[in-house]
């Protein structure tokens, strides 16, 4: 019979991967308590109509890389593929806008996208995200940047830039979009086709391309800079967002091309990029999303957010840091001889746990060299040996990883000592 394999674009993530990605949950989970962004939980699949109008229908998003189908009732499905869209329609279908209009979010989990695998960028992924809707002022913009710049420093990444940019709003917004179409009609014979195509539809879509031609065409002297095109409220905007950064020593750039790949976003868009992962050098990124409501249904609401791949960052840590730095060792190797053994250590499992001392006990048939070899392995700190003798007596036999010292100690006496041991270790 023929192996089961893993569905194409996506892995497994275990030992020792997955303390990289605990140390990463933790951190972003304490940043989100410290600035009162409380967890929202959304489903995997969603209405696509959701993604449709929420995301924008010319997007690649939509066109080409959700997973959509039909469920039993013959409704139109979508595993969901960012987070941004979810949240929103939560916050209206639950009246929040009408009873508590102002609220912080944030979100972690898989999402889903049909596109080329590669590294950093997978076909299921994981996203976490932060949202804040109802806030009309540039200072929640620079919140939610000052926020992803704290997240990615408390991590342990480095050498990450800041890209900023605005895409107006509804009054200059339709004026860049003319002169941006009149700019991209005189040189539609040399982008390439799917360039060509979005020039009517969805003319920013071609600022994403990563075409090299089409790039060297955009980045010629006669391209419209949006920077020209802001209204004075745009401009006050983004110099508002910028001059709260600066004094908090972020320092972004401006980068006029800086789109991202929603249509939902208007004024501010950001994104954090590495020069470490190639060509998957974005590793985070958002902005301001004042329109999406709209599309939804409500209008008016204000949002602002930012979400990062779990994977690209997973990535760029691995790089930059040893794996072994983000193991969860245990402080107790507990390594019964026998079934008495086992029966002891058990129990004796329980109050270490109650005790918050964290153990790993081994059921292997081995020989004794076999678990010192593991304790050296897992870097414990102490090694607890019990078997038929210990079970009589009521004694542990524990050795010192460190420097060797092994002794006997009796029930009654062994927690104070682990605990004070622990202690020091953790104040170390």
């Amino acid at each position: 019979m023929e192996k089961i394999t893993l569905p194409k674009g996506t892995k497994d993530i275990g030992d020792p991967e997955i303390f990289i990605w605990y140390h990463v949950e933790n951190i972003v989970r304490k940043e989100a308590a410290h600035f009162h962004y409380i967890e929202l939980r959304t489903p995997l699949f969603e209405q696509t109509e959701l993604f449709a109008r929420g995301v924008g229908e010319e997007t690649d998003i939509v066109q080409k890389e959700m997973y959509t189908f039909l469920d039993k009732g013959g409704r139109s499905v979508t595993l969901r593929p960012e987070g941004t869209a979810p949240v929103m329609r939560s916050y209206l279908e639950q009246s929040f806008h009408i009873h508590n209009p102002r609220m912080k979010y944030f979100y972690m989990g898989p999402m889903f996208r049909y596109e080329r695998p590669q590294a950093g960028r997978m076909r299921q992924f994981h996203q976490f995200g932060f949202e804040a809707i109802g806030f009309q002022s540039p200072a929640a913009d620079a919140e939610i940047i000052l926020l992803a710049d704290r997240i990615y420093k408390k991590i342990g990444l480095k050498n990450i830039r800041l890209e900023i940019n605005s895409l107006g709003c509804k009054k200059c917004k339709p004026q860049y979009l003319e002169a941006l179409k009149n700019f991209l009609r005189n040189q539609a014979a040399q982008f390439c086709r799917n360039c060509s195509n979005r020039i009517e539809t969805n003319p920013l879509r071609v600022l994403d391309c990563k075409n090299a031609s089409c790039q060297n065409i955009l980045h010629s002297e006669s391209f419209p800079i949006i920077q020209n095109f802001l209204c004075d409220d745009c401009l006050t905007h983004q110099n508002h967002v910028i001059g709260i950064l600066e004094s908090a020593q972020i320092h972004p750039v401006i980068n006029p091309y800086l789109v991202r790949g929603l249509d939902y976003y208007i004024k501010t868009t950001f994104e954090m990029k590495t020069e470490e992962l190639g060509a998957q050098n974005a590793i985070g990124g958002g902005g301001r999303y004042d329109n999406l409501s709209d599309a939804l249904g409500v209008k008016g609401i204000p949002g602002v957010g930012f979400a990062a791949g779990m994977e690209r960052i997973i990535l760029l840590l691995q790089k930059q840091s040893e794996s072994k730095a983000f193991f969860q060792k245990p402080f107790i190797y507990l390594s019964p001889l026998d079934q008495q053994g086992e029966d002891v250590l058990l129990r004796l499992s329980i109050v270490l746990d109650e005790n918050s001392i964290p153990f790993h006990l081994d059921f292997s048939d081995k020989s004794l060299k076999y678990h010192f070899k593991n304790a050296q392995r897992m870097d414990a700190s102490f090694i607890i040996i019990a078997g038929e003798n210990e079970y009589q007596t009521k004694t542990y036999t524990l050795k010192n990883m460190l420097s060797g010292e092994q002794k006997v100690v009796s029930q009654t006496t062994l927690i104070g000592d682990l605990l004070e041991a622990y202690q020091n270790v953790k104040n170390t």
